[in-house]
């Protein structure tokens, strides 16, 4: 998983949005509650954004250059799934640098 070292080359902002009790978004809570250290240990300088809303469906959104922002659904998706959703976003912000 070495692309979790480039976050911070394609992204400028990464948000977890997220309920604080719903169960479609217990995995998401999981993930962030795993994985949030390493990915801010590997990426000191990029802001990981965790915002808790009653009630808001499970989304990652990215932000990359020139204000373009990415959004995907999380609901229903396993932890490994969301790390390959994330990956996915930060392919995208390789691409737009093209």
């Amino acid at each position: 998983m070495a692309w979790r070292g480039q976050l911070s080359r394609n992204i400028k902002e990464l948000r977890f949005l997220f309920c604080q009790t719903s169960p479609a978004s217990t995995q998401t809570r999981e993930f962030v509650h795993r994985n949030y250290k390493d990915l801010k240990t590997l990426n000191p300088k990029l802001p990981i954004l965790i915002r808790e809303c009653s009630g808001v469906e499970p989304q990652l959104w990215a932000r990359y250059d020139m204000g373009v922002e990415r959004c995907v659904r999380l609901d229903g998706l396993a932890e490994a799934q969301i790390n390959t959703k994330l990956e996915e976003l930060v392919k995208a912000g390789e691409a737009l640098k093209a």
